[in-house]
């Protein structure tokens, strides 16, 4: 594997995944080589992190009209590892990798039925007020969820 500098040590990296959602690559997500296009990944990301928010039971409240916060993303990156294709079933995983006062940085990995990781990420997420658009401070139940290996006080 090429080196990534989100991932210090893959095994224990793949390890501390414990959220996936199951996917199948449609026919339009695949380019004229039968390739899945570049940009899908980033929309599984987005699956992904919408199923752990809501299994965290962050996003039932996120998406109330009247709800203070909400969640944005700050940055999101992929790396591609293994060719994947039309109709290939993949897991992707997700995980808090650090939290931050308002921020947490999470963690993408594409797994095919073969166990291969076939591409992974990583991008910030920031709860903000709706009202003023500033980080809002995750609240302490909040930060025990996420449930990640490093969680930081002073980030924002």
């Amino acid at each position: 594997m090429k080196h990534i500098t989100y991932i210090k040590d893959i095994d224990t990296w793949q390890e501390e995944f414990h959220f996936s959602i199951e996917i199948k690559v449609r026919f339009s997500e695949t380019d004229m080589f039968g390739h899945l296009n570049n940009t899908v990944p980033f929309t599984y990301f987005e699956e992904a992190r919408t199923d752990f928010f809501k299994y965290q039971g962050f996003m039932q409240d996120w998406v109330k009209p009247d709800h203070e916060t909400i969640p944005v993303v700050a940055d999101l990156q992929c790396d591609f590892l293994k060719q994947v294709y039309f109709g290939e079933r993949l897991n992707v995983y997700v995980k808090a990798a650090t939290v931050g006062k308002s921020s947490v940085d999470l963690h993408y990995m594409g797994v095919n039925e073969k166990q291969d990781v076939c591409f992974v990420g990583r991008g910030t997420m920031v709860q903000i007020s709706r009202k003023t658009g500033k980080g809002v401070p995750w609240t302490e139940e909040m930060r025990k969820k996420f449930d990640c290996p490093s969680v930081m006080s002073s980030s924002s």
